[in-house]
């Protein structure tokens, strides 16, 4: 079914590309990527609506929005749950402990540099790439901010990383999830793209490594503590996902329902927790619980609150999501991927097709991407998948602004990480992303059918 001969077909077609042209103007303009995609979304199915009442078929309207909206629901049940066990590590200090315990190690700059990059390679497969990003960028700028040149490179080292470390895990990354979620990818097939994705980033890695100097790092005094409960509640995450992966793979059942669980779990630990500080409080008004590693002593915190955890979250990023997946089923709906799909797919073929999806995300961004193949839905093999799933995880890291991960450390890194300083490392993260297609290609030979 398409409707690009009509008026209908053309308008969804602007108001999309509005939307996501307002999308790319956030950091100018300061208005919130969720807000245009979210009334786009409302725009594009009152279109798709009339379109399908106008052939007698407006009953189908409401089953294909369920649809969309019940792919959409299980994905934001997934991530709210992740991100509060995120959030609330942040809140109990535990990242902030792994910070000044790096800051306070007698490394060179090249070794900071490389601590960073693989912790965030592995820290990326569990807490996601733009929590690792954040965590690791704030580290390199803690201890080579007053060395310029050196926190750019090792930004961007730390951007490509978290990205690739992201690609070969379920929970590393946001298109991971969906792949997951939608059951072309079992949850242990993603670890054949270790090896790529391992490639991927040390290619450019090692390029850039031999740009920064061997001299010892500024040495920050002092270890932050974790605050009571920290290191439960970081066993209580990876409880949960132990427990979601069983779930799925034993009985069948949706990703999201671990998750929430862990998240009920999580909200009955919150209410001793918060009533062990009350009482602490209570007791000792001044004492030092804040985890500073200074040894100043502040006034107890305010006791915690899963439901501050919770205020906490993400919710653009989680509104963006609901915008940009409805907007892309809605032009789905209409016909368009349909097209789409012939000729990337059809036309190109399958591995031409997810590699050039690859180096497009790093422009646009790789959710839509992705969600608009899974809408596709094409006829590929396991390999493929695997492909896909590669690709559009490390094609962002082509550009700073091609994935969340680099957008965020613009951010933080304001005046040291800019757009020039990580397209002056392109050329070698292209070559990461070529070895790391050839690396799955020969390794996962096995996959793709002939």
């Amino acid at each position: 079914m398409a409707h690009s001969a009509t008026w209908i077909g053309p308008a969804i077609l602007i108001v999309f590309a509005c939307a996501y042209a307002l999308v790319f103007l956030e950091e100018r303009i300061h208005l919130r990527k969720s807000k245009p995609v979210m009334a786009a979304a409302g725009l594009i199915w009152i279109f798709v609506a009339i379109a399908f009442q106008q052939e007698g078929r407006g009953a189908e309207v409401t089953e294909k929005l369920s649809q969309v909206l019940l792919e959409y629901a299980e994905l934001f049940l997934f991530l709210l749950s992740a991100m509060s066990f995120v959030n609330t590590m942040v809140e109990r200090n535990v990242f902030e402990v792994m910070r000044t315990r790096l800051m306070a190690s007698k490394l060179s700059i090249r070794g900071i540099y490389w601590i960073s990059g693989t912790v965030a390679f592995f820290l990326s497969p569990i807490a996601d790439n733009l929590t690792t990003a954040l965590v690791m960028g704030t580290v390199v700028l803690s201890t080579l901010g007053q060395n310029k040149k050196a926190a750019a490179s090792s930004l961007v080292g730390v951007v490509v990383a978290a990205n690739a470390g992201g690609a070969f895990s379920p929970f590393g990354d946001i298109t991971t999830l969906m792949i997951w979620q939608k059951g072309v990818v079992q949850f242990g097939q993603f670890f054949s793209l270790f090896f790529p994705a391992l490639v991927n980033w040390l290619v450019p890695a090692t390029i850039i490594s031999f740009t920064l100097p061997t001299k010892q790092s500024e040495v920050v005094k002092g270890i932050a503590r974790a605050h009571k409960g920290g290191y439960i509640v970081v066993g209580m995450f990876l409880a949960t996902v132990g427990g979601t992966i069983y779930l799925d793979h034993h009985l069948g059942l949706p990703p999201f329902l671990g998750m929430m669980m862990g998240l009920g779990i999580l909200n009955i630990y919150g209410y001793f927790l918060n009533n062990a500080e009350a009482r602490m409080m209570a007791k000792s008004p001044a004492a030092d619980v804040s985890g500073r590693s200074d040894g100043e002593h502040w006034p107890l915190r305010k006791p915690f609150d899963i439901f501050g955890i919770l205020e906490k979250v993400e919710w653009d990023t989680l509104l963006f999501f609901y915008g940009i997946m409805l907007s892309v089923g809605g032009l789905g709906a209409i016909g368009y991927l349909d097209g789409l799909s012939k000729i990337l797919y059809a036309d190109l073929g399958s591995s031409a097709a997810n590699i050039f999806i690859g180096l497009l995300s790093s422009v646009v961004d790789n959710i839509p991407l992705t969600f608009a193949v899974l809408t596709m839905n094409p006829q590929m093999d396991l390999g493929q998948w695997l492909l896909i799933t590669l690709t559009a995880g490390v094609g962002g890291s082509l550009l700073s602004v091609g994935s969340a991960a680099g957008v965020a450390l613009m951010g933080i890194g304001r005046g040291t990480y800019t757009f020039m300083a990580h397209l002056k490392w392109a050329w070698a993260i292209l070559l990461g992303f070529a070895a790391s297609i050839a690396v799955h290609f020969v390794l996962n030979a096995n996959l793709f059918v002939p």
